[in-house]
């Protein structure tokens, strides 16, 4: 199941998952199958084919496992079974075979940091259950001015608040980083790792082709669970991300299980630099073979993090630049996975493309005619995406231009963690209720990823025949896949072209990256370099006109010797810098 590059054997260390393109999947809302409003796994399989003709080659599964669904799956009570509401085992082994009919691999979510609190090592953990005691981490703590019990200690957790909740039937505090449903595992516990190897193994044997491992970075932490400084309930990579034993126990878990099989490793890794990981990827790391860092996810971030209601929404295109180069040129080990928005991230076109560079992001809108170069903003995000160094990541939607929906009030919301961030922000006096922090919310929340795809203009754009789970977005009858692709000019057939280009041109998956212009405020230019291959991707990253001059970059690039291989607007300049870039114009030229 070769992806369709031609390869090259002057090509460095050639990997299948280098070549390949991947699209990630949050099952929950991309195609429903019974009616029932809930997207499901032969919903997905439904869709194969559809997958096939963009010309994908892995699919990333977000979690289907069983789960009580109190963070949409990333909470886990069964590793070994299928939530009934995505469908049974056979269900997705019937997927798993209809990919790999079509020459595709399936990566699934390995969620292994914590379990949910339903999970059977849960509850016998609580109640002292013999092997079971030690599975999570359980601590003593203390006592109010009142008498009542106090964490163990200040951290907090990602949702919001204390990451510590009593348990009364233990009498003690557990750790949970994530949602009170979400213990995290004792990792410490060599028992807990065999589990783990275990079921790595079980699924491995069931032939997927990989793993995304979630929020693998906060696995190991650190001796004596110390106290954090500042605020109230810190959170932060000095508390528990890359923590002391992180190498060892991912390591280990290598060595028992992703050694012995062709497949693909890819940690998802916060507060991670280019330094850190090279630590965890190549030969002398610990057997990863990319991962997703979140620098560039920080570029427009408030000045306290993601869930900062302050500051929030500005970023600049040298700054961005100077992340994504360093990325592509100083990863000393392992492969980069590239990527612009997942189900944990605002649309890639309301960020990053027209609405974001149009206005302030408190004045943005999913209004289709409000957004003059959606189209064109979208086919630039996706150039920059397929032509840059690494394994290009497409998130549900992406490939037909889905934007930000609107949630007016607080109730609308269903992402566990901006609910947290807002109330967490007015309980500290700093704002008088939810509603104040609208703008905070249609631009940043996690809610914006999860509404369901749009596949026509039918209703509820065709998800599901039922009432959809999660309200879909308004704008479904202009923008759907159904009108897309019946428009040669589209985004999705510009996505298709940009991956077919992809798959021939070698250069754009094992050529050097070397970036033009890098304090241009408006151009984001760089080339891709392979033996006597040589591409020039120009991206005008602003909504007006921009003028660039190639004869004063450094280098050896000969632009004369370039011509137009895909562009995303008609009538391109045969010769870089001939005239004005138009307003997200985006161009791949090649020699």
């Amino acid at each position: 199941m070769a992806p369709h590059s031609t390869g090259s054997p002057e090509a460095p260390d050639e990997r299948w998952w280098k070549e390949a393109v991947a699209y990630q999947i949050y099952p929950r809302s991309f195609n429903d199958s019974d009616g029932d409003g809930i997207g499901d796994i032969p919903g997905i399989t439904e869709r194969v084919e559809y997958l096939d003709a963009l010309g994908i080659d892995v699919v990333w599964l977000c979690p289907v496992y069983a789960s009580p669904q109190a963070d949409n799956g990333y909470d886990i009570s069964d590793y070994r079974s299928i939530a009934a509401e995505f469908g049974t085992m056979d269900d997705w082994d019937a997927l798993l075979e209809a990919l790999h009919a079509h020459d595709m691999r399936l990566l699934m979510d390995l969620v292994v940091n914590h379990t949910s609190d339903e999970h059977e090592w849960f509850q016998r953990s609580r109640r002292r259950d013999g092997a079971y005691e030690d599975y999570y981490y359980w601590r003593d703590g203390g006592e109010d001015e009142h008498g009542d019990p106090t964490p163990p200690n200040n951290w907090g957790s990602f949702m919001g608040g204390s990451a510590w909740t009593y348990d009364e039937l233990r009498g003690q505090w557990y750790l949970h980083l994530y949602d009170e449903k979400q213990p995290d595992l004792n990792w410490r516990n060599p028992e807990v790792r065999d589990e783990i190897a275990s079921l790595v193994e079980w699924w491995l044997e069931k032939g997927i082709d990989g793993f995304r491992l979630d929020a693998i970075n906060v696995i190991s932490k650190p001796e004596g669970l110390p106290d954090g400084s500042g605020d109230t309930h810190p959170t932060g990579v000095e508390l528990f991300s890359h923590g002391p034993r992180a190498h060892d126990y991912l390591r280990e878990l290598y060595d028992r299980t992703f050694a012995d099989y062709d497949v693909v490793t890819v940690g998802e890794m916060g507060e991670t630099t280019v330094d850190i990981a090279s630590e965890y990827m190549g030969g002398d790391g610990v057997g990863l073979d990319m991962l997703f860092h979140f620098e560039h996810m920080d570029v427009d971030v408030g000045p306290r993090g993601r869930w900062d209601p302050e500051g929030w929404g500005d970023w600049s295109l040298p700054e961005f630049k100077r992340i994504m180069s360093r990325w592509q040129t100083q990863l000393e080990a392992g492969w980069n996975a590239q990527y612009l928005g997942n189900h944990d991230q605002p649309r890639i076109v309301s960020r990053f493309g027209d609405v974001a560079e149009r206005s302030s992001a408190a004045q943005q809108t999913s209004s289709v005619d409000d957004e003059r170069y959606r189209i064109e903003s979208a086919k630039l995000l996706a150039t920059f995406l397929l032509t840059t160094h690494g394994t290009p990541f497409i998130y549900q939607g992406e490939e037909i231009g889905m934007t930000n929906a609107t949630f007016e009030t607080f109730d609308e919301l269903d992402d566990p963690m901006m609910i947290g961030a807002v109330e967490d922000y007015v309980a500290a006096g700093k704002a008088d209720s939810p509603e104040e922090l609208r703008d905070f919310w249609n631009f940043q929340s996690r809610d914006h990823a999860r509404t369901p795809m749009q596949w026509s203009n039918d209703e509820h754009a065709g998800f599901t025949d039922g009432e959809p789970w999660f309200a879909v977005n308004e704008n479904y009858r202009d923008i759907n896949v159904e009108a897309a692709r019946s428009d040669e000019q589209s985004i999705w057939h510009h996505y298709r072209r940009l991956i077919d280009l992809r798959h021939d041109e070698v250069a754009l998956v094992y050529g050097e990256y070397e970036l033009l212009l890098p304090d241009h405020e408006q151009v984001y230019a760089y080339t891709r370099t392979l033996d006597e291959s040589q591409i020039l991707v120009v991206l005008n990253w602003s909504d007006e006109p921009a003028t660039v001059d190639f004869g004063h970059t450094d280098g050896d690039l000969d632009v004369s010797d370039l011509r137009v291989r895909l562009s995303n607007y008609d009538e391109t300049p045969s010769t870089p810098g001939e005239r004005p870039l138009r307003p997200f114009e985006a161009v791949v030229y090649r020699n």
